[in-house]
């Protein structure tokens, strides 16, 4: 059969697509970019906070819709939407032809099979949570030259307005070896810019009794040949130890760039989110890193308007974001999930004020993020090009101060070819809010000398 898949969310869900168009792909099924064109429609969902829901149901909506000019049409629904809602799912649209929860992602193929065979009704599979496949053979998503490596599956660090455990269950840490096997194997495919990915990769090994068990996995990503950059995505405050920091340092293929969620800085706040430590020690683990790496980037997430957010703590966020100067920032507009702790929370914050209060912080982080790319004018900078951009005429470069798709770009002009893919050395002229722009110097080659 002709697939399309339609994956949303977060990386760590494009990895679980990965793998399961690969399974698809080996019961001799093939892929279409284009719905249209397809026999069957696999929605890959996220169902992580309203907004990302929303857009869910709508992709759903919308494969659905296909089955006006293609009456045999079959549609899937998987992924943490389909995971969390598989009841209202079924009720409210029974033209999806299947749902299937994340355990069940290993049996898509015999699902497809199922549902093709004309079995009557919608088809449902719901395997255990741990039953979700922590590695695998997969395909590779992403351009050629980067790919996610997702080195756990699960949480336990249990945040009280985070609906990921409820969803994906506990902490489950992939073991190394296997972690390692498939970094190899990315690495023998061309990828050269690694991302380690998990719902919080500083927890890596916990689950076994060994926590800091990251710094081994950074030691030992950091031997495979062919891998240049590894990024790592996410890094929580808590876990920022001495350890986790001299692995970075070491470690010469470990990018100076951590994004590390922090939420909130207000410490009555985060012991209503559950988050473990309070301003004191976020203070900390940012004095450590920026302290023991140099060049460091570092991102970060917030949340306004949680339940009981006073206008005095929120003031004391937006000078917290003043006084740090993340280099990345995200603030989002708390988002009430259901069968959360903070759901039930009293004083529930009013929806306007939650966004204006989320847009303002945005606003004060614009003025930051511009006068921290004025910074970089005038150096020369290592850039990974990305390729070329048609709509602007330039080649988009990331240096590794941007992780793709989130941060920005370094964009050079068209009239000198790059290859995509391929390391530059590229000196900075301007800056806007979020690009840089500027020439190339060279090209790097693979071992670390340049081409003139």
């Amino acid at each position: 059969m002709k697939l399309a898949i339609v994956s949303l969310g977060c990386p760590k869900n494009q990895v679980d697509a990965d793998v399961f168009c690969h399974a698809l792909l080996a019961d001799g099924h093939e892929t279409v970019a284009d719905p249209a064109e397809a026999d069957a429609i696999i929605v890959n969902t996220c169902g992580f906070i309203q907004s990302a829901k929303e857009e869910a149901i709508e992709n759903i909506l919308l494969a659905c819709s296909y089955k006006q000019q293609n009456p045999a049409l079959k549609v899937i629904v998987t992924g943490c939407l389909a995971e969390r809602y598989k009841s209202e799912i079924a009720r409210e649209m029974p033209e999806v032809d299947a749902v299937v929860g994340i355990g069940s992602n290993k049996a898509l193929p015999a699902i497809l099979r199922r549902v093709c065979a004309g079995e009557n009704g919608q088809v449902e599979s719901y395997g255990p949570k741990t039953d979700m496949p922590l590695g695998g053979r997969r395909v590779i998503s992403t351009p050629r030259h980067y790919a996610y490596l997702k080195i756990a599956e699960g949480c336990s660090n249990r945040c009280h307005y985070c609906a990921i455990p409820l969803i994906r269950g506990p902490l489950r840490s992939r073991p190394l070896d296997d972690c390692v096997a498939e970094a190899k194997w990315l690495a023998g495919e061309g990828v050269r810019e690694l991302i380690v990915v998990a719902q919080d990769p500083t927890a890596y090994g916990e689950d076994w009794g060994k926590p800091g068990e990251i710094c081994a996995l950074l030691d030992a990503l950091n031997q495979v040949e062919g891998i240049r950059w590894i990024r790592i995505l996410y890094a929580y405050p808590e876990r920022i130890t001495d350890e986790f920091i001299a692995a970075m340092q070491r470690n010469g293929k470990v990018v100076p760039y951590l994004d590390l969620p922090i939420q909130h800085c207000d410490d009555a706040v985060l012991k209503a989110m559950n988050r473990r430590g309070g301003r004191r020690e976020i203070e900390q683990a940012i004095g450590k890193l920026r302290a023991g790496i140099p060049g460091l980037t570092l991102r970060t997430t917030l949340i306004a308007g949680f339940p009981g957010e006073t206008e005095e703590q929120y003031a004391e966020l937006c000078d917290f974001v003043r006084t740090v100067r993340f280099d990345r920032l995200g603030c989002f507009a708390y988002s009430a999930e259901e069968n959360t702790v903070a759901a039930r929370m009293d004083n529930q914050i009013d929806e306007e004020t939650k966004q204006r209060r989320a847009d303002h912080i945005m606003e004060i982080q614009a003025e930051i993020s511009e006068a921290r790319q004025k910074e970089k004018v005038g150096q020369t900078l290592e850039c990974i090009c990305d390729g070329f951009d048609e709509e602007s005429g330039m080649y988009l470069l990331r240096s590794k101060a941007d992780c793709p798709e989130i941060d920005g770009n370094v964009l050079t002009p068209g009239d000198t070819p790059l290859e995509t893919g391929a390391f530059y050395h590229v000196t900075i002229t301007d800056s806007d809010t979020y690009d840089l722009y500027g020439y190339v110097e060279d090209r790097i080659e693979e071992t670390g000398e340049t081409e003139e």
